[in-house]
């Protein structure tokens, strides 16, 4: 069982950044995809970000330019430097896991409230 951890969110105006970070309680973490994940108020939960073991990142259009993950193994933890914040990046953001690598996120975070005021 792998239990993951967000935490980093809250409330900026537009413009600011955060930083969110997703700690995870798995000896494997290093060979793990890890993601990202958002929902909004009204919406479906999509995808913003994910990292390979090797590092190979994917980033939802929305997003380009203005966020970056990375990862510390050292620490099995996940980062999303979220910069130029807008008020359509407001929602809960989920940390998920991929521990099968490949056959979709099995583990999820509890979610933190990212609050991007105009």
């Amino acid at each position: 069982q792998v239990q993951l951890a967000e935490s980093g969110g809250g409330l900026v105006q537009a413009g600011g950044s955060l930083r969110l970070s997703c700690a995870a309680s798995a000896r494997t973490f290093s060979s793990f995809r890890m993601g990202w994940f958002r929902q909004a108020p009204g919406k479906e939960r999509e995808v913003v970000s994910s990292i390979w073991s090797d590092g190979r990142t994917f980033y939802v259009d929305s997003v380009k330019g203005r966020f970056t993950i990375s990862r510390d193994n050292a620490k099995n933890t996940v980062y999303l430097h979220m910069n130029s914040l807008k008020p359509e990046d407001t929602a809960i953001y989920y940390c998920a896991a991929d521990s099968k690598v490949g056959k979709g996120f099995d583990y999820w975070g509890q979610g933190t409230q990212v609050t991007v005021s105009s």
